[in-house]
């Protein structure tokens, strides 16, 4: 019946805006990544999804124009018989009642199908999420041990000017001993110089 197709026809229409808006967020995270490997990914895994609403969405319309011919063709067929026999009237309820029928399990699939696939786009966000929180713990970490790397550095800097100062002090020293030596025993082994 055509009150219950449209009916049909709205919670398809909301799947497809649901399944859109994940797609977009799918396609943002995506965007977000700093390795371009789970860039690319992640950007193959949003075509797919495309691919597949679209391949819905020419579905949804084809069954949607199935049903709609053959609600007007029962229409058509009722005015042009007229006042037939019951019996026509009836059998011709009962294929109308058929594929209404057929279209509405088409609907159906159509429906649980997006469905589906909106579950599976949830999953990849959650997945992507989980992979950015990873990589941001790594990323912190990687930060703490640079700085950690750079006060080693200015240490071993430090110390190692401390040691060259050490050795000239003792350089210094060593002469200036030497220099009192020399003087020492010039003055008491040749005290006429």
């Amino acid at each position: 019946p055509l009150p219950y197709s449209t009916e049909l026809n709205a919670a398809v229409k909301e799947k497809f805006r649901h399944l859109r808006g994940r797609i977009q967020e799918l396609e943002q995270m995506a965007k977000e990544q700093d390795k371009e490997s789970e860039k690319q990914a992640l950007l193959r895994e949003v075509e797919n999804h495309k691919k597949q609403m679209l391949s819905n969405q020419a579905a949804w319309r084809k069954a949607n124009l199935a049903c709609k011919i053959a609600i007007d063709n029962s229409e058509k067929d009722q005015l042009l018989q007229g006042r037939d026999s019951l019996r026509q009237r009836k059998t011709t309820k009962e294929s109308l009642a058929q594929s209404a029928s057929n279209i509405t399990e088409s609907l159906m699939g159509i429906s649980r199908m997006m469905s589906q696939q909106v579950q599976q786009s949830e999953e990849t966000v959650q997945t992507l999420a989980n992979s950015s929180r990873t990589i941001l713990e790594a990323n912190e970490e990687f930060k703490s041990m640079s700085g950690t790397i750079q006060l080693g550095r200015k240490l071993i800097t430090k110390y190692n000017r401390r040691e060259l100062t050490d050795k000239l002090l003792i350089f210094l020293a060593l002469a200036l001993f030497l220099a009192t030596v020399l003087y020492i025993l010039k003055k008491r082994l040749f005290p006429f110089l």
